[in-house]
């Protein structure tokens, strides 16, 4: 009866085991669930023409651990962000902070996207201080790609001046 009673034990001991370390169960205990439902259902994955002038990418990376992002916005005529892509290589939080940062910048103005901050982002998905660089890395996609746009404007400001002249 104890030898039975040992095995049980032992059976028990080792589905558990299982349980606490397998892969995919560590892997969503770590993650708030924002960030687990953002990884799992990404917002707005894909690419707009870079070529566009009315089209700004922006693409930053994080040499410590790998991370890299791909932002794009297309702008109308009047200012306002009216689509949004990504493209990430990373982590389960820097692939949710790009596609909050996406949802974020839609509807937004030029000037209003860049009020964005890597902390409401943070705060947003629950990240915790070692996963905080993923925020970063999205505020500064949002930037990179604000900064290529206007950089676009001005270029196309002056096609016309010289176009005129």
């Amino acid at each position: 009866m104890a030898i039975a009673s040992l095995r049980i034990s032992a059976s028990s001991l080792l589905l558990l085991s299982r349980r606490l370390f397998s892969p995919e169960l560590n892997a969503l205990c770590s993650y708030h669930k924002k960030v687990v439902d953002h990884y799992e259902n990404p917002r707005n994955v894909g690419t707009l023409d870079k070529n566009s002038k009315n089209v700004g990418t922006g693409l930053v990376g994080a040499p410590a651990c790998g991370d890299v992002m791909k932002l794009q916005i297309q702008v109308d005529e009047n200012g306002k962000i009216i689509e949004a892509k990504f493209k990430t290589f990373g982590c389960g939080s820097a692939i949710a902070s790009s596609s909050l940062a996406t949802e974020w910048v839609k509807g937004k103005s030029v000037d209003e996207a860049l009020k964005i901050r890597n902390t409401d982002i943070a705060k947003e998905l629950c990240l915790p201080p070692v996963k905080l660089h993923c925020s970063m890395l999205a505020e500064d996609a949002i930037k990179a790609a604000l900064s290529d746009y206007r950089l676009k404007q001005q270029d196309k400001k002056e096609e016309r001046v010289h176009a005129t002249s």
